[in-house]
């Protein structure tokens, strides 16, 4: 949808309205171990808990839906910070927590300058697998949480945006979907990307960004951000030329489609935006914050789900 006369914006599924991403890695309607079982919590609640994981106990909150019945699986959307920041002030900015699905917020672990961080940046905790701690987060997750294992989704900020493309690469047997927002696309250590299948993927970014530039920064290993969209448009077999389009006055939404499995690649790219947290009106990061659209809105709607304007 465009924005209305009142400039409430809508997400890039417009104007064909939200569409699911493509092929999941799973059956739909896949029903998690959890199903039948009395949530830990009450839904519309925010809960934190911890997770066993590589010998590290991991903290994340976990958001469950209004909405949220113990017979019915319900997606999750995984949720992670950038670097020195953490899952509360994550939820608290973004407003992830309105969309209807489980939302969790793992906090990372300390790495350099003691700032928490996620693996595959030059300064991400040493020896920490966070990859592995993602899986071991599903399993907790899909234990004791009524969730469809075939409707995972990840999205993230800066660290945590470019972490949800390592999750991509390695983990497209779990993880739907993709939708980093103002990505750091450091890949140290890591292997080549090889995704099982093709997995769609949302990037949002702002061209003002200072923190991750938009046009990269070869000194500190950072691709430019339409070098990065283009990786995924061969690598998810898309049709070369996008389906372009203008949210005055700021905002350029480009759509490949006709990818292999019914995947999709979207950029949406905000004229001037800074590294932050489109639409939020809590501090999000350094520069300008646009509100002609929502980031929030834009991912809900790439996952199929809907959720707050």
């Amino acid at each position: 949808m465009v924005p209305t006369a009142s400039g409430s914006p809508a997400g890039p599924g417009a104007p064909d309205g939200p569409t699911a991403p493509g092929a999941a890695p799973g059956p739909p309607g896949a029903r998690s171990p959890g199903c039948g079982l009395t949530p830990p919590q009450a839904p519309g609640t925010t809960a934190v808990r911890t997770v066993d994981s590589g010998g590290l106990a991991r903290t994340v909150r976990v958001h469950l839906p209004e909405g949220y019945r113990p017979d019915r699986p319900t997606p999750v959307v995984l949720v992670f910070h950038g670097r020195g920041n953490d899952g509360a002030t994550t939820e608290d900015f973004s407003g992830l927590s309105g969309l209807p699905a489980v939302v969790a917020y793992p906090d990372g672990v300390p790495g350099g300058e003691g700032k928490r961080s996620w693996q595959g940046a030059p300064y991400s905790a040493p020896g920490v697998d966070d990859v592995a701690f993602t899986g071991d987060l599903l399993d907790d997750l899909e234990a004791g949480l009524c969730v469809d294992p075939g409707r995972v989704f990840a999205t993230g900020k800066s660290n945590g945006g470019g972490f949800t493309e390592i999750l991509a690469c390695r983990m497209s047997d779990r993880i739907a979907a993709i939708a980093p927002v103002a990505g750091a696309y450091y890949r140290d250590g890591e292997p080549p990307c090889r995704p099982g299948r093709p997995v769609p993927a949302l990037f949002v970014h702002g061209t003002g960004d200072a923190t991750i530039p938009y046009t990269g920064d070869a000194g500190r290993g950072l691709p430019a951000i339409p070098a990065k969209v283009a990786e995924w448009v061969a690598r998810d077999g898309c049709r070369a030329r996008p389906q372009t389009r203008r949210i005055e006055p700021d905002v350029t939404i480009s759509t490949w489609r006709g990818c292999r499995d019914g995947a999709r690649v979207q950029h949406v790219a905000v004229d001037g935006g800074g590294h932050t947290w489109p639409g939020a009106t809590a501090y999000s990061g350094g520069g300008v914050t646009t509100q002609t659209v929502r980031a929030t809105a834009l991912v809900g709607d790439f996952f199929g789900l809907g959720g707050p304007r």
